[in-house]
């Protein structure tokens, strides 16, 4: 399939620059597949749009303060993205801006410290070693320096004050801190709130944690001219033994994901092993690449999802859920991509999202 079916013209003005005032207040577009219908209404109704005891599975990862700036010695200006750590003591891989001046060997300065670039990959993905005190971490140094990795169709420069709202909103409610290895938030869960949580809860949904380490390639456009050609980056996945347990027990309660990310890490796990059989006796850890588009079929029975970038994967993977087995919704997502952007839906991280029944 042509890249170019998934591709849509979606108004600068409909991106959202910040999330809404409370993060239940955001918009909601109901999609029924089985009907064909879809409707409008506000995240608070959630619990009154879905079928009764749904399983949720989410990603609770929590996002790092990635985002560090720094200065060469010349004076010119550097950012610095963590995206993992390396081998080595105080290495991690980074994205490096200006990339193009920053050659292996080069050093800059953040926040006091010494950093220096010792090796790139193919991505063009930077190794830096950081010069720290013994008692300090390149975590210590995010938590202490860095602000969010907000995606870069937000607009944050250096001194922002929304990045303070940042630190709390790019968060979900109920990410673990323990799990502290994300670039990349799984925006779907933005939308939650204790207290509607709290509500589900007591309506007998049930949810269960899974952790997706997001990297910044999630916001990476397709740039193969066929999509079957595109290969899709690998994100690490744990799946605790407890969501194994609701995944494979004999049930008729319906199974739905919360965001692409948890999506992905089911399906993903669902492909590689049979749901019919017993749950491992441990948590499950993984590798996930599977890039989901249509006609693909799907093991879950819904989604939670935000408004995703042209010619992306994400966007793939929601034609694809919106009629399993079939490409039909490819076209039947740009309709709704278009209402909702004729009503002035927020689109992407900080917008509004999607339910699909």
């Amino acid at each position: 399939m042509k890249l170019e079916l998934f591709d849509y013209h979606l108004p600068a003005e409909a991106i959202a620059q910040t999330p809404a005032a409370k993060r239940d207040e955001s918009r909601l577009l109901l999609v029924d597949r089985a009907k064909g219908t879809h409707s409008h209404h506000t995240f608070r109704d959630l619990p009154d749009l879905l079928p009764s005891k749904v399983t949720f599975f989410r990603n609770a990862v929590s996002v790092i303060k990635a985002r560090l700036f720094g200065t060469r010695a010349n004076g010119g200006k550097v950012e610095c993205l963590l995206l993992h750590p390396g081998t080595e003591h105080n290495q991690w891989w980074c994205m490096v801006k200006p990339g193009k001046r920053l050659p292996e060997g080069t050093s800059f300065e953040l926040y006091g410290y010494r950093a220096t670039v010792v090796s790139r990959n193919a991505n063009g993905d930077a190794l830096v070693y950081f010069e720290l005190p013994d008692t300090m971490s390149v975590m210590d140094l995010s938590v202490q320096h860095g602000i969010m990795p907000l995606p870069p169709y937000i607009s944050r420069k250096p001194g922002d004050e929304r990045t303070v709202m940042d630190a709390e909103r790019y968060q979900t409610v109920y990410a673990n801190p323990e799990e502290n290895k994300a670039v990349a938030a799984p925006t779907a869960g933005l939308h939650f709130t204790p207290e509607l949580l709290g509500t589900m809860e007591r309506q007998g949904h049930v949810f269960h944690d899974l952790y997706l380490h997001v990297g910044s390639a999630t916001f990476r456009p397709i740039k193969a001219a066929h999509i079957e050609d595109h290969a899709m980056h690998s994100e690490s996945y744990i799946l605790p033994h407890n969501a194994l347990s609701a995944l494979h027990a004999s049930s008729t309660r319906p199974h739905f994901a919360v965001g692409t990310t948890a999506m992905r890490s089911i399906e993903d796990y669902c492909r590689k092993h049979s749901v019919a059989s017993s749950a491992p006796g441990s948590d499950y850890m993984d590798e996930a690449n599977l890039f989901i588009y249509p006609p693909s079929g799907f093991h879950l029975n819904g989604l939670i999802t935000n408004f995703h970038l042209p010619r992306s994967t994400l966007l793939c993977l929601v034609s694809a859920f919106l009629t399993p087995g079939s490409t039909d919704g490819i076209a039947w997502l740009k309709d709704l991509y278009r209402e909702a952007l004729a009503k002035n839906y927020r689109f992407y991280s900080y917008g509004d999202a999607m339910l699909i029944l």
